[in-house]
């Protein structure tokens, strides 16, 4: 696929009218709000109008149409996903790209696989981020569907988390939140212009935080990941094991982490970072067995855990010691010689 996605080179306002997109009528949901933000982004879409209806006669005229029609046909700009016909996931579609989820694609996903790239770099263009080059597109592209559309595309196709009664449920999430703007069940609201304007006011709700997302992901994120290749590079320097990496800053490392380990041919080794966290306070922290996950490669040693100061110093027999959390994930020190020989007693430590 072009950089340049073709798509945005079809569409144009050749006869000098607006163009239109379709969606359905009716209740709406958060895959097609997405999806008609994520078009209105884009510099041919940018003044489009949405007709919201089911009628075919009327979504024909439409210049593209999302989650309604029962036709996934990208040529013809037609993005339903609805159809019994249709399994596609954004790996099937562009297997280059390599997510992690296997998740049979929303209209939010479809839209987003085919024009999410340029997309983001309007979004990164419009909020000061000129020319970014296509390895942090690539990289914001990949990292929000794993960790927005993946989870927009799931819940509209009713796909679970996991097997089995989950303990808790969450019931803040996007899709949830949309959901709050369509008209209760008990508030009467027939009137085509008040329906728009809830579908307006979600798209705009929807936007906000995709646009945020965004550039967390470009500004925030993605700058983190040069921290964490130096410190992987640099290991050895640390401790002969290599083992425990030091941050030269703090910043979101995890999901970098497990791809550079990956690179750098380190699969499982880290089981410790260190790193400043403020005058007289360094931070020992485990290696997570996943991003997101509670469960340590190594866990601090067990003594240590819900022990704080005098009483830590004197069980660890390591001067400035000021915490250890009870599940042993992290620990502290005055000094980075202090953290650095927790991490290295932790990693001598036997299991328990």
């Amino acid at each position: 696929m072009a950089s340049e996605d073709q798509n945005s080179k079809r569409f144009k306002e050749d006869d000098g009218r607006p163009l239109v997109i379709g969606t359905h009528d009716g209740i709406f949901h958060c895959d097609e709000v997405l999806a008609c933000f994520m078009l209105q982004q884009l510099p041919q879409y940018a003044n489009a109008s949405v007709t919201r209806t089911r009628n075919e006669k009327v979504l024909a005229q439409c210049d593209i149409v999302v989650d309604v029609g029962a036709v996934f046909d990208r040529e013809k700009h037609r993005f339903d996903h609805h159809q019994a016909s249709f399994n596609d996931t954004l790996n099937s579609l562009r297997p280059e790209m390599k997510v992690k989820r296997e998740i049979r694609l929303s209209s939010a996903g479809l839209i987003y696989t085919y024009f999410g790239e340029e997309v983001i770099r309007q979004i990164l263009s419009k909020n000061a981020v000129e020319n970014p080059n296509e390895e942090l597109v690539r990289a914001v592209y990949r990292k929000l569907y794993d960790t927005l559309i993946a989870e927009i595309d799931a819940i509209d196709n009713g796909v679970p988390m996991f097997d089995g009664e989950p303990k808790y449920s969450i019931n803040t999430h996007l899709s949830a939140r949309v959901s709050h703007f369509n008209p209760a069940w008990n508030e009467e609201s027939d009137d085509d212009t008040d329906s728009l304007k809830r579908f307006e006011k979600a798209k705009a709700y929807v936007g906000q935080e995709f646009v945020d997302k965004v550039l967390y992901y470009a500004k925030r994120w993605w700058p983190a990941r040069e921290l964490v290749q130096n410190a992987v590079k640099k290991r050895m320097e640390v401790h002969a094991s290599g083992e425990i990496l030091e941050l030269e800053h703090f910043g979101p490392w995890k999901e970098h982490l497990f791809e550079l380990e990956e690179q750098y041919d380190v699969v499982g080794v880290p089981k410790y970072v260190i790193y400043f966290n403020k005058e007289n306070d360094w931070r020992v922290i485990c290696v997570p067995l996943q991003s997101a996950s509670f469960v340590c490669r190594k866990f601090l040693a067990a003594p240590w855990r819900g022990v704080r100061d005098t009483e830590l110093e004197k069980v660890s027999g390591i001067e400035g010691a000021t915490f250890c959390h009870q599940s042993g994930f992290i620990g502290g020190n005055k000094t980075r010689a202090g953290a650095l020989q927790m991490a290295v007693a932790s990693l001598e430590a036997k299991e328990e």
